[in-house]
C-alpha cells in the first residue's frame, strides 16, 4: 500500500497535495487538521485516517478520534497527534507504549520531520511529516509518502511543498 502522510494543515491545503498523493491507497492525517473542509476534501480524494489535534475545533473533535490504532500490511500502527518524539515522548503515549508498543507510531504537533528507528522501544519507526500548513515556526512545509510492503515501510519520500 502506497501511504500519504500529512500533519498539521492548520486549516490550509496546498493543492498539490491532491498531485503527491493521486497514487497512494490511503492519506493519514496526523492532527492539527484545522478545519472541516479539510477533512471532506481528503476523503472526497481517497480513504483517509485521521486524529485530531490540540488546535482543531469541538466539532473536528466530534468527527475524527484522538488516536488511532490498526493493522495494515501486517503492521500495528498507532496515530496521534501529540506523541513527542524519541526517547522523550509525552506521559500518555510513555505510559501506553509501556502496555503495547506498535510497528509504527506516527504523531505531528512538533512541526518537525523526523523519521526514526527508536531501538529503545523494540525497532519501533517513529514518523513525523512536520507541517503541511502555513502556521507554526516551520520554513519548509512538508509531506511524507511511503509504501507498506510484507510487514516494511519501504520507498520513504519527504515532499516539500514550499516555504511557509
Amino acid at each position: 500500500m502506497l501511504i500519504g502522510l500529512i500533519s498539521d494543515t492548520h486549516g490550509f491545503l496546498d493543492e498539490t497535495v491532491f498531485e503527491h498523493f493521486k497514487d497512494c491507497d490511503e492519506i493519514w492525517h496526523a492532527g492539527d487538521i484545522g478545519s472541516v473542509e479539510i477533512i471532506e476534501k481528503l476523503k472526497k480524494f481517497k480513504p483517509t485516517r485521521f486524529v485530531f489535534g490540540n488546535i482543531d475545533s469541538k466539532e473536528i473533535q466530534w468527527m475524527v478520534p484522538e488516536d488511532q490504532f490498526f493493522n495494515i500490511e501486517g503492521l500495528e500502527i498507532w496515530m496521534t497527534h501529540i506523541g513527542g518524539s524519541p526517547p522523550k515522548y509525552n506521559p500518555r503515549v510513555k505510559k501506553q507504549l509501556k502496555d503495547k508498543i506498535p510497528d509504527i507510531f506516527v504523531c505531528g504537533h512538533s512541526h518537525i520531520l523526523r523519521v526514526i528507528k527508536d531501538e529503545t522501544q523494540n525497532n519501533m519507526i517513529y514518523l513525523n511529516s512536520g507541517a503541511a500548513g502555513r502556521e507554526g515556526f516551520h520554513k519548509i512545509r512538508t509531506l511524507l509518502r511511503f509504501k507498506l510492503e510484507k510487514k516494511k515501510i519501504t520507498h520513504l519520500e519527504v515532499i516539500e511543498l514550499g516555504k511557509r
